[in-house]
């Protein structure tokens, strides 16, 4: 599967396009126009430029959504490092363009596409499944976990990362627990109920997220 992704470069390139588009007006209000601009063009070249270094985690079948959108932030903070900028100040930006979504109305899934709760749920427990039988070493590995009824009504324990490991690979895991904090970011805006109480990033031994609809 060498070519997976960049059998996809237009595509992906869309997709960091619409991020950088986020992340331009805030970016002006921080920096100014020269400093935008620069930035951004260097880090959609970065960008075009790791993807023929991606690995294959399982396509669908994985959280290669999620694992792409790590690398398109690690674009953006070696260009914002390389500008003098900190990893704080990178990850602002990303968490303020993450919270611009609010209020947006969600496009529609295709009708094939739209899964009752126990389908989503099921989904949810196989991809788990999947990446506990390691096919792909660079992919993330998690274990389901079920809801109690109470606290929280489902959860993954992520053992391995695939952004982490990806991350170490371009010498910028020091990045990763900055990038993680960006979880909450979307947890405003979908109102996933998220709690997590340690992350591989942070030295614990896995992620625990656990999920609450009404939370």
């Amino acid at each position: 599967m060498t070519d997976y992704y960049t059998d996809r470069q237009e595509e992906l390139l869309q997709d960091f396009d619409m991020d950088a588009s986020r992340w331009m007006p805030i970016l002006l209000s921080l920096y100014g126009g020269e400093f935008t601009n620069s930035v951004l063009t260097a880090s959609r070249l970065r960008f075009r430029s790791l993807i023929p270094q991606i690995s294959y985690i399982g396509g669908e079948e994985s959280w290669t959504g999620a694992f792409l959108e790590s690398i398109r932030c690690l674009a953006f903070y070696l260009e914002m490092q390389k500008s003098g900028k900190t990893a704080e100040e990178t990850v602002q930006i990303l968490y303020e363009a993450i919270l611009s979504r609010l209020g947006e109305p969600q496009p529609p899934l295709p009708e094939d596409q739209v899964l009752t709760a126990e389908q989503l749920m099921e989904r949810r427990k196989k991809r788990a499944e999947f990446s506990q039988e390691r096919r792909f070493p660079q992919g993330y590995v998690a274990e389901f976990i079920p809801g109690d009824g109470v606290s929280f009504d489902y959860g993954y324990n992520f053992s391995e990362c695939a952004a982490q490991k990806f991350y170490r690979t371009q010498a910028a895991e020091e990045f990763l627990p900055y990038y993680c904090k960006l979880d909450f970011a979307y947890d405003q805006v979908y109102g996933l109920g998220l709690k997590r109480t340690t992350t591989l990033a942070e030295g614990g031994a896995y992620c625990d997220h656990r999920f609450k609809s009404d939370r």
